[in-house]
């Protein structure tokens, strides 16, 4: 479990004793966590560090741990969650199962239990990891998922009709290469036999205003090109 020292966690829990008492477990682990008293410190925090594990109760003041889970499922579903509750209600139970968790561990809760859930949740990034290398990062702040054909802007995922996603992966496929009409409406339209150079320009224009400015380039007469 020594691996897990290079990850982070973001431990949300409103009882001081218990929450001082499994940070210090935690530190075992890890040499990076974040502590939050309630669900609203909780988000704020989990939106400046963006922990790589968040360990969080359900009850929790001012927010929730399942509406805090929520709002961090709303853009990524990357972050790995480790729900603790002393409910084995099943309403409870049907909620988190919508929200990707990691491990959902009734409290109090068995320290042995709590690792298996780190390690089920080290596995998890050390396998995302190498998914993430299939990711094409276009610049800082935004990048392209192939296989799963999304695009994020600040980690907020950028929503795409079928022919805009399309048209990213064409240019996508061929960074910094100038992509013909010709061969973005054979793609795109691949049964249309109309002038479809129209239909290019107008979505063209619609996906433009998603993209960071300047992301796409017009090469006059020639085609389109994102430059990396």
């Amino acid at each position: 479990m020594s691996d897990t020292k290079e990850f982070t966690i973001l431990y949300a829990e409103d009882e001081t004793e218990i929450r001082k008492k499994y940070t210090h477990y935690l530190k075992r682990f890890c040499t990076n966590i974040y502590e939050a008293e309630d669900g609203e410190e909780a988000f704020q925090l989990y939106k400046e560090k963006r922990p790589d594990i968040v360990i969080t109760d359900i009850n929790m003041p001012k927010i929730n741990g399942l509406e805090f889970v929520s709002m961090i499922r709303e853009n990524d579903h990357h972050t790995k969650v480790i729900m603790l509750t002393a409910h084995s209600d099943r309403d409870y139970l049907l909620k988190a199962t919508n929200l990707k968790l990691t491990n959902y561990l009734l409290k109090p809760v068995n320290r042995e239990d709590l690792r298996v859930a780190l390690n089920n949740a080290k596995e998890e990034l050390l396998k995302f990891n190498v998914y993430s290398k299939t990711i094409i990062h276009l610049r800082e702040n935004c990048h392209w998922d192939p296989t799963a054909m999304e695009f994020y802007t600040d980690n907020e995922l950028i929503s795409l009709t079928k022919n805009e996603k399309t048209l990213i992966g064409i240019l996508t496929s061929k960074l910094n290469t100038t992509v013909s009409y010709d061969e973005i409406i054979y793609e795109v339209w691949p049964d249309e036999f109309n002038d479809k150079f129209p239909a290019l320009k107008t979505l063209v224009k619609s996906l433009r205003k998603k993209l960071p400015e300047n992301l796409l380039e017009n090469i006059r007469s020639i085609g389109y090109k994102i430059r990396h």
